[in-house]
């Protein structure tokens, strides 16, 4: 599952149509989660109740559909109006010893809530049992630059190191969570093992690879971002906000659609050698893969919902585009609101809907996953 703050609430809602699509019968065709950044905190809560999806997904969409922005980072004016004093503190008098703050929101209220909600006990649990084979989030790190993988998982999992991307096993926390969802510069960097790391999409060019090291063969992946923003080209040099929501819309979108382009690539390669009756080289084996993406543009959805941001917030983001304008593009990541998070929510339900056929034979019917591209020779259950 793919990041993207507030995003990533249109996961919850493909989460809720999958439920309903499956036989009752089965209790959870996932049995490994790896998320990025929010991602990988909707895909923490679902290896924490690996017993039954239909739970985990309830507890994700009762906290989706209750959010407040004021559950994930501070908003009231006294502390906006202390970083933003920072802020042009450090500007003007950084060689005097003033430092920039390391981030523009204070993130305190996530950590509470992760803190005392999150079972992330019921993660050991679940792989003790058999019933959760490896969950994995990744994050960046600011010290090495490489992409992380932090994993818990059956012994069979093995670390793995590649020049640009790396497998740490160990137990999850909150830390690694915090972590991986660290967007640069609007949240403050996480400290783990000694390392700083900000969200898991920066520098994240094979988004895929995380669930093959951990023994994947099947993929079912859940974007959290609309392939194509539909707004209306802008007048004039752009202002902050919109080079921010730009460079967002770049970290976010554009790894996942490329490796899903190569895996597509592979995937025509093995097949197309197997039919010459040719062996493919070693480590290449057809990997089935079943995508969702929003069907409508996220932002757009946003501007409509951004009045009910907190005033201080609307302020402040108000201060980043030109004259005063607001830009959806950014707000849209922050919109932790319950309006905005219910319609992604529904969103997704009804984008999953649309695909329940092509669903259902791929979670529930492996042997008849054989479609082009979509699907192929399967493992018996599919990570997420």
């Amino acid at each position: 599952m793919s990041g993207g703050g507030a995003h990533a609430a249109y996961q919850v809602g493909v989460l809720r149509a999958v439920v309903r699509i499956l036989p009752r019968d089965i209790a959870n065709p996932f049995s490994i989660y790896c998320g990025t950044s929010a991602g990988a905190i909707n895909a923490a809560v679902l290896a924490a109740h690996a017993d039954t999806l239909r739970v985990g997904v309830g507890r994700l969409t009762g906290v989706w559909g209750r959010f407040a922005v004021e559950d994930v980072f501070a908003v009231d004016w006294g502390t906006l109006a202390s970083t933003a004093y920072r802020w042009l503190a450090g500007l003007a008098f950084g060689r005097l010893g003033r430092p920039l703050p390391p981030a523009l929101l204070d993130r305190a209220p996530l950590a509470r809530l992760l803190a005392t909600r999150l079972p992330l006990a019921g993660i050991g649990a679940g792989i003790r049992s058999g019933r959760l084979h490896a969950v994995g989030v990744t994050a960046s790190s600011y010290t090495t630059g490489r992409s992380v993988t932090f994993f818990e998982g059956a012994p069979e999992c093995r670390p793995w190191h590649r020049a640009d991307r790396a497998g740490v096993a160990g137990a999850l926390s909150v830390a690694h969570l915090l972590a991986s969802s660290a967007i640069p510069f609007v949240f403050e960097p996480v400290a783990v093992d000694g390392e700083y790391y900000g969200d898991g999409s920066m520098r994240q060019t094979a988004p895929l690879s995380a669930a093959l090291h951990l023994g994947a063969r099947r993929l079912f992946v859940i974007g959290a971002q609309s392939p194509i923003s539909r707004a209306a080209p802008s007048s004039g040099s752009p202002s902050p906000a919109h080079i921010a929501a730009h460079v967002l819309n770049s970290i976010f979108l554009e790894g996942l659609d490329a490796d899903l382009e190569r895996l597509q690539r592979v995937n025509q390669t093995v097949r197309a050698m197997a039919q010459r009756g040719a062996t493919a080289p070693a480590g290449l084996s057809e990997v089935a893969c079943f995508a969702l993406h929003p069907s409508e543009d996220l932002a757009a959805l946003a501007a409509t919902y951004y009045q009910t941001l907190p005033r201080a917030l609307r302020f402040f983001l108000g201060a980043l585009a030109r004259h005063g304008r607001p830009d959806a593009g950014l707000a849209s990541y922050l919109l932790f609101e319950r309006g905005y998070c219910r319609h992604l929510m529904a969103l997704g339900y009804s984008d999953a809907l649309r695909e329940a056929a092509s669903i259902r034979a791929f979670l529930d019917r492996p042997e008849r996953d054989q479609a082009a591209g979509r699907v192929g020779r399967t493992a018996p259950r599919a990570p997420l």
